[in-house]
């Protein structure tokens, strides 16, 4: 099962030990959070009110989300294999899917940063330094920034004017961060810092070993076609929400204006990087952005938000949480295989 691939030099470099498997606590964490959380928002938006809702809605709605969410990650895997293409790490196609899915069991942490635990699996199999595999992670995250500006840009940014600052402001963040580790120009006053500290010194070839990685997968040649499949992707779960929301509330949103507040919500969810997963943030957003949108389509305030945060609950059930059961999934088969292999 183990693929063979040469290390890259400087291999030794990192820890020899084995991938860590994804800690029980931070899933813990992550789990304790959201049930936290979803707890008091059904306490907020009445209880029996909320479960009347979710009994109403045709059973076949959710599997399609996590049909369209499964298919959200599907369409995005060629990216991460070209990726690992443009880092000279080989890996078959199926183990390379498998580390892929399981890097979602660690989404529910900040910035979803601790989607590097795919790093550690490919330390283990092709023998790839983390520092050099890890930028995957960032250049991920940036062109799904990227994706996301483009849907809420496509589902509404004209008629909604006051969000017109955010895009602008993330845009920059975006463009800024690319710009700065292509730029050795820029980047190389970092390095040199990190140089001369004491606590960073012994660091430092691998910082820089980590910005040539960022700056391979981040070339302005790379950026549009991986942009172009996280909107493709993220386009489906915004789908997927539609689907949610219509069945609650039918006829009270379009495609749309579900693209618009799914997309904003994930910003949101993303800028505000120390909430884990964007738990929280994410939900808040698209709970008063769809139950504004009810008010608007005649229902009461008390019901508008009922099922405003039952659509919400229920997508981030079949989006978020439906990828970390994917990533876990996905975790305990490559484990299964890594053991079987001589």
């Amino acid at each position: 099962m183990k693929d063979k691939s040469s290390p890259p030099d400087g291999a030794s470099d990192d820890s020899a030990s084995p991938a860590p498997k994804p800690t029980g606590r931070r899933i813990l964490l992550g789990v304790l959070a959201g049930a936290v959380l979803y707890g008091a928002m059904a306490l907020w938006a009445d209880l029996s009110a909320l479960l009347t809702a979710v009994a109403e809605m045709p059973w076949t709605v959710l599997p399609l989300a996590c049909a369209l969410s499964f298919a959200n990650y599907a369409l995005r895997f060629p990216r991460w294999q070209r990726y690992l293409h443009l880092l000279d790490v080989r890996l078959a196609r199926p183990t390379s899917f498998l580390v892929y899915l399981a890097g979602l069991s660690l989404t529910v942490t900040p910035g979803k940063l601790g989607e590097a635990y795919k790093s550690f699996l490919l330390k283990d199999l092709t023998g790839t330094p983390i520092h050099r595999s890890a930028p995957i992670v960032i250049a991920e995250r940036v062109t799904d920034l990227f994706g996301f500006l483009l849907l809420l840009a496509l589902g509404g940014l004209v008629s909604h004017p006051e969000q017109r600052p955010l895009f602008a402001a993330v845009t920059v963040l975006c463009l800024g961060l690319v710009a700065c580790v292509s730029s050795p120009r820029l980047s190389g006053p970092l390095l040199r810092l990190c140089r001369r500290l004491p606590l960073l010194s012994s660091l430092s070839d691998k910082l820089e070993g980590a910005l040539e990685s960022t700056r391979i997968l981040l070339a302005p040649r790379e950026i549009p076609r991986a942009t172009l499949l996280a909107t493709l992707g993220w386009g489906l779960e915004c789908y997927a929400f539609f689907l949610v929301a219509e069945a609650l509330v039918p006829g009270a949103i379009t495609f749309q204006f579900a693209t618009f507040a799914f997309a904003l919500s994930a910003i949101l969810g993303a800028v505000v990087i120390i909430f884990p997963g964007g738990l929280g943030i994410t939900e808040a957003s698209l709970g008063s952005l769809l139950g504004s949108r009810f008010t608007l389509a005649g229902l009461a305030a008390e019901a508008a938000r009922t099922q405003a945060f039952a659509a919400t609950i229920l997508i981030r059930l079949c989006t978020l949480w439906f990828a970390v059961f994917l990533g876990l999934l996905a975790t305990f088969l490559l484990r299964r295989s890594m053991r079987r292999s001589p």
